[in-house]
């Protein structure tokens, strides 16, 4: 149906869809159990902030699920390498998920204010910490991690979780944080109505204020100081994959080269930097959906742009950069892409509308008289 090389590129393509699905669709759960200990006044309105993403939350970690999915069956190399070189962030991010759920199922099992504030904050590092960490690891994947394999494709890491945590990663973490933190608000503001309502918008119109500053500030630091890794030589884009069938440098700027080749591309960062101005300058306006879209455009922008810089990257490698997994030669075989792709081209459309009708079933804000109507009900 499709040569290796255009198969290739499409599942390239994919996995930039399951990450901004995932970012887009779990972000706003994210951003809502960040907001939760500050937002809300009274036990109330906190319960009001949970039930607006209780019945959704875990129907959203599907798209995590099919990320990590896709990499394993579309990438093996890359699963491998990242899922072994980042074990302990990931381990990390899994106990800080783990909170989720916990948190949602007990903190309503019993009254007191001690109690259900811990929970709270649970749900609170529940949110936080998975946003700090995957924004962390994207900047270590621009910046490179230290990672060789040998001829046998034995790989071997030289860093460790704190290495993890460069001052460039960092601020790719709280780009993370602040673009989540204003979608939840967002989402806030949709889901809710009165008092909340109005904090929601007024925390996102200056959460998205921050997300663009970061945001432009990461770009300045690729622009002025990042460095790259392009492709000398290499197998053919439509060959076997082999990850040292290649050789590759290292070269200042070269996550900008891809721009100049197309420029076209121009506009993916454009709508990372435009989105979060629009959703401040709109932050008012009574279309939340509107506001709501825009917030995800702007998700996309920031993951579009990450994936336009290192194409074809997946995981460069900044010690052996003739090491680093590209999407020429780490991917799995020809038949392998073929199949899935079918399987995706089956089940995803059934995936996206049965979400469709999730959401359609539970429109409309949750509001504090519901909650007291329902309380025995209710998260």
């Amino acid at each position: 149906m499709f040569d290796f090389e255009t198969l290739k590129v499409i599942w390239w393509l994919l996995l930039g869809v399951l990450l901004i699905g995932f970012a887009v669709m779990d972000g706003f759960d994210l951003g809502v159990g960040m907001l939760l200990p500050f937002i809300a006044r009274t036990d109330t309105e906190r319960r009001v902030v949970i039930n607006t993403v209780g019945p959704v939350w875990e129907g959203n970690q599907v798209w995590l699920i099919l990320g990590g999915g896709a990499i394993f069956a579309a990438w093996p190399a890359l699963y491998a390498a990242s899922f072994s070189g980042f074990y302990l962030a990931m381990l990390l991010v899994l106990a800080a998920l783990i909170l989720r759920p916990v948190g949602f199922k007990f903190r309503s099992k019993m009254p007191g204010v001690r109690w259900r504030a811990n929970w709270d904050w649970a749900l609170f590092v529940g949110g936080a910490v998975p946003s700090l960490v995957f924004g962390v690891a994207m900047g270590n994947l621009i910046e490179g991690v230290p990672f060789s394999f040998d001829s046998e494709l034995r790989a071997t890491y030289t860093f460790g979780l704190f290495d993890l945590l460069n001052p460039f990663a960092l601020l790719c973490g709280l780009v993370s944080v602040a673009m989540l933190t204003t979608h939840g608000a967002v989402y806030l503001a949709m889901k809710t109505d009165g008092d909340l309502a109005r904090r929601a918008r007024t925390i996102s119109r200056y959460a998205a204020l921050v997300w663009v500053a970061l945001f432009a500030l990461a770009g300045i630091w690729i622009w002025k100081s990042g460095y790259g890794i392009a492709i000398v030589t290499g197998a053919l884009p439509g060959g076997e994959p082999d990850p040292l069938a290649k050789t590759a440098v290292s070269r200042t700027g070269a996550w900008l080269a891809n721009y100049g080749k197309w420029p076209l591309t121009m506009l993916v960062p454009a709508i990372g930097l435009a989105a979060p101005v629009l959703v401040a300058a709109l932050a008012s306006i009574r279309q939340r959906l509107v506001v709501f879209t825009v917030s995800g455009l702007g998700i996309t922008g920031v993951i579009g742009s990450m994936g336009v810089s290192l194409f074809p990257f997946l995981l460069p490698s900044s010690s052996h950069p003739g090491s680093s997994l590209t999407v020429w030669d780490a991917s799995s075989s020809h038949r392998t892409l073929g199949i899935m792709l079918i399987a995706v081209v089956i089940f995803l459309p059934i995936i996206l509308a049965y979400t469709s009708w999730v959401y359609w079933v539970m429109r409309g804000p949750v509001t504090s008289a519901y909650i007291e109507a329902n309380r025995d009900t209710s998260y």
